[in-house]
């Protein structure tokens, strides 16, 4: 495809607003290229290894992360990472599903990574981050 990260960079910056993430992580974003994570709710700065974890996702499919969460689950610890792809086609889709506190992530699992997959998840903003609800 021929979509420029600046193209990715304005829509991740539009879904960031209708995700109602707290001014400064978006600011952070747009001026600084800071990803931020959220932990049941709460805002961090992503560690050393988990920005490697992001260069390697966007590099391979060719994407552009925006958030992360983070959580603990029975099946391991997950990174969840919001991103925009480079089907521009799909951009007006995707956040119809913002909008209904859906969103097609990438999951990577972190004590599985077998189990690490494409799908679609539930958010709900919280504390100026977001929670996943499913």
């Amino acid at each position: 495809m021929n979509i420029t990260m600046e193209e990715k960079k304005q829509e991740a910056l539009a879904r960031m607003k209708v995700l109602d993430l707290h001014k400064n992580i978006i600011k952070e974003f747009d001026k600084e290229n800071i990803v931020n994570m959220s932990e049941h709710g709460y805002l961090y700065w992503l560690t050393d290894e988990q920005k490697q974890y992001v260069s390697e996702f966007e590099e391979e499919y060719n994407a552009l992360v925006y958030h992360v969460i983070h959580d603990y689950t029975e099946v391991g610890e997950m990174l969840t990472f919001l991103f925009v792809s480079d089907y521009k086609e799909e951009w007006e889709m995707d956040r119809e599903d913002l909008q209904s506190g859906i969103v097609c992530a990438y999951v990577k699992n972190l004590s599985v990574d077998w189990c690490s997959e494409f799908g679609s998840v539930g958010i709900k903003p919280q504390y100026g981050g977001l929670l996943r609800t499913a």
